[in-house]
């Protein structure tokens, strides 16, 4: 049920029991996070056979891990034998294979059954079988992409197309040369919001003059409440004072060689769904991955990537990753302040979306359309 009746300039928004109802996240766990291509590691992490890090994709632990090929391995984190939850810590490294905590079922880098109290005297045990389960993995950008389907959906498609649907083509993203950049700065932040109103908040700049004074400064044109998501292949300028993305506007770090002429002194958003968000800017990139954990709580780890040299060297990034944490901080603190009124009576029937907004309404029928229920407008 949504508002109806509205004057051409607004269109409805979902009906507040989209964030508040933990049946409505279950289905998105079921028909989002677990059927589409997820993202839930940087490659570097992954830096040596046997490293790996695990991860909650919906309902499920995924295991990553480097095999011993090089190439990148996804399994359910889940023992074959009795269930057990294989490995319990976030991250870390194991020499040749990793072995349940439970009963000692243990299982190479490749998932294949290699040993277990007694194996030898049963011998109609098929090892590969009865090892992991397999989850679909690729590398791009960098980062480590799974996905739970049975059959995945194209990436080329998906998550690819993402890019390409935003900025005209994948060249345009190539000459940042992502993949190898390396991590400067990460910060975790444990947002108590719904997922959508994280993912509504980063595709509109309605409210950037309200609560990003930082950012209008250097981008002066969001001020005009039109984020640069609204327009294909469009970068936000930076201000004719502005010298880099930096909080204070000063000069940034050395600029990444690829970047175009006609790239420089612009900042480009991209959301890639369901829950990664990608900023360019000539020196660096900001990369968000969001872990829904429940209908009100949404964990997002920020990266924000440099030239390996100015890692490396030691340079001071402080105020380039202030410019962001201080969006994220703004940001974050908006959508827990609107998290309650989503169990509003006032939001039953939801909200209204504004002209400058009119692009998230495609993203709530999108939602509507993997849920599989009749989109609202």
């Amino acid at each position: 049920m949504t508002i109806t009746n509205l004057p051409p300039s607004l269109i409805p928004t979902l009906s507040g029991e989209y964030y508040t109802d933990p049946g409505v996240f279950a289905r998105e766990q079921e028909r989002v996070f677990e059927a589409m291509w997820f993202c839930v590691a940087r490659a570097s992490e992954l830096d040596k056979p046997g490293a790996f890090r695990t991860c909650q994709v919906g309902r499920e632990s995924v295991l990553v891990c480097r095999s011993r090929d090089g190439s990148v391995k996804a399994f359910l984190n889940v023992c074959r034998h009795r269930g057990a939850r294989l490995c319990t810590e976030e991250s870390g490294e194991v020499r040749r294979a990793f072995q349940c905590p439970y009963h000692a079922w243990t299982y190479g880098l490749d998932g294949k059954l290699v040993a277990a109290p007694n194996l030898t005297s049963m011998p109609d045990i098929d090892r590969g079988e009865y090892g992991l389960v397999d989850v679909a993995v690729r590398e791009w950008l960098g980062y480590v992409w799974v996905c739970l389907a049975d059959e995945p959906p194209s990436f080329e498609a998906e998550v690819q197309g993402a890019v390409v649907e935003r900025l005209g083509d994948l060249e345009s993203i190539d000459r940042y040369g992502i993949e190898g950049l390396q991590v400067g700065r990460r910060i975790t932040y444990d947002v108590k919001a719904n997922w959508k109103l994280i993912v509504e908040n980063f595709m509109e700049c309605y409210h950037c003059a309200t609560i990003h004074p930082e950012l209008t400064e250097v981008l002066p044109e969001f001020a005009d409440g039109y984020a640069a998501q609204y327009y294909v292949g469009h970068g936000a300028e930076f201000g004719e004072e502005v010298r880099g993305f930096t909080v204070d506007g000063s000069e940034g770090l050395d600029r990444i060689p690829g970047v175009a002429e006609e790239q420089d002194r612009r900042y480009y958003a991209i959301t890639v769904r369901p829950q990664v968000f990608i900023n360019l800017v000539p020196d660096h990139v900001i990369f968000h991955r969001m872990y829904p954990r429940a209908h009100d709580r949404t964990v997002v780890e920020c990266d924000w990537l440099y030239l390996p040299h100015v890692v490396a060297s030691g340079k001071d990034v402080s105020r380039s990753v202030e410019l962001f944490h201080r969006v994220n901080q703004q940001d974050f603190d908006a959508c827990e302040r609107t998290q309650p009124g989503m169990g509003s009576r006032t939001y039953a029937k939801g909200g209204v979306l504004v002209p400058s907004e009119h692009h998230i309404g495609e993203f709530h029928t999108w939602l509507q359309n993997k849920l599989e229920v009749r989109p609202s407008h």
